[in-house]
């Protein structure tokens, strides 16, 4: 890559860091999408959205924590079955033009979730999970995270929400961990992957972290981020047709 576009990707994913963060996202459906515009490779893509995932991730978590927005007891059924279905997912390797269609569905898929208002729920709404159904929805959506290069946020969060599984905030905060986990996860399950990592991660991993610390400290202090959404949501749906169709 051009050192113009290293600066421009870069730019990129510091908006998807700070955007992603605010609702405890780590931003890789975002990481991708702005990959997929500069027509990286699917074997540098998958590894490269991990890595940022989980820097972003960390921020996020340690965020939300600190503002109280965290529960334990709902991330740790999930995080049981995600983690090594993760692992398996991260250790598959997809032919390119497989793996487009994938991550362009996931694309989609993330924008129509992003379009859509988020359901608010309150502490006297929330209700834990029976164990099975969050074991098996964790493993399930651990797997799709590991093989795609997301965290799995982007499923965890709707699914708490609609199912009003978890206060809305608090959610985020444990979206983060949950997207933490399968991110660590996903990578060693194919750590030769690293190896595809462009030179130019560092300065992604800057504009990363910034991003995420920026988007997380607003996230966690009440910052509406319907808007951002909707913005969000139509960058994803044009990535998104762009894998599925080129």
């Amino acid at each position: 890559m051009t050192p113009e576009a290293i600066a421009a990707l870069a730019a990129l994913i510091f908006i998807a860091a700070a955007l992603y963060s605010t609702v405890g996202h780590a931003g890789a459906s975002g990481y991708l999408a702005a990959m997929a515009l500069f027509g990286l490779a699917p074997t540098v893509m998958k590894p490269t959205a991990l890595v940022l995932n989980i820097l972003v991730a960390t921020i996020a978590t340690v965020k939300f924590a600190k503002a109280g927005f965290f529960s334990w007891r709902t991330l740790w059924p999930f995080a049981l079955t995600s983690i090594p279905m993760a692992a398996l997912g991260g250790a598959i390797k997809l032919e390119d033009q497989d793996y487009k269609k994938i991550v362009g569905a996931v694309l989609l898929y993330s924008a129509v979730r992003l379009l859509l208002k988020p359901r608010l729920v309150t502490d006297s709404e929330a209700k834990l999970p029976r164990l099975q159904i969050a074991l098996l929805s964790g493993a399930g959506m651990g797997f799709l995270s590991g093989l795609v290069g997301v965290g799995g946020g982007i499923f965890l969060s709707p699914l708490l929400l609609l199912m009003k599984w978890e206060e809305t905030r608090r959610a985020a905060g444990v979206a983060a961990a949950f997207i933490l986990v399968n991110s660590i996860a996903g990578l060693l399950g194919h750590l030769a992957s690293v190896r595809e990592v462009p030179t130019a991660i560092p300065w992604w991993l800057l504009a990363a972290g910034v991003g995420g610390w920026i988007g997380a400290e607003l996230g966690s202090r009440k910052l509406d981020p319907l808007a951002i959404r909707r913005v969000l949501s139509v960058v994803l749906f044009v990535a998104g047709l762009k894998m599925l169709f080129t």
